[in-house]
């Protein structure tokens, strides 16, 4: 089957079976390897990409449910040479440790700043929505106060 979406603001078109996993194809046939895999389950969010405007686990999506569609990958979160406020506040803030589970949560917290999900909130209320945001990326490294703080700098960058 050929499957075309448009992948980080570009056409593409894969010729895959429709029921490999969206995982697989942008890793191996498209080789975008900044998606990763942790569980394979739809558990840890480490797979998170951004579908339609939603935050989606790549390991439960089938390639062929993406025809016509707009992905987005840790890949194409930034602008060029200039990074999401999510990535820039990662670094700054330490909340990227090994590695494995950052793209997914950067998606995910990008999914929250992007939208808003945050704006107006005091800090004990931000801190809180975003544990609960967060929920479905599991990071072993961490306490995940650094990514929450994070996410909370990179809001505040972009609703000013």
């Amino acid at each position: 089957m050929n499957v075309t979406l448009e992948l980080n603001g570009e056409t593409r078109e894969v010729e895959v079976t429709p029921w490999k996993r969206l995982l697989d194809v942008l890793r191996e046939d498209l080789r975008l390897t900044g998606t990763k895999e942790g569980c394979g389950e739809g558990e840890c969010g480490a797979c998170t990409v951004i579908l339609d405007g939603e935050a989606v686990n790549s390991c439960l999506v089938a390639i062929g449910q993406c025809h016509g569609r707009q992905l987005t990958t840790v890949e194409g979160l930034a602008h060029g040479e200039v990074l999401h406020a999510v990535q820039r506040a990662l670094v700054a803030c330490g909340g990227a440790q090994c590695g494995i589970c950052t793209p997914g949560i950067a998606m995910c917290a990008s999914h929250v700043v992007d939208r808003g999900l945050l704006a107006g909130a005091d800090d004990v209320t931000a801190r809180a929505k975003v544990r609960e945001l967060l929920a479905g990326n599991i990071c072993r490294c961490t306490g995940y106060q650094l990514i929450v703080d994070a996410i909370i700098v990179a809001a505040r960058e972009v609703t000013r």
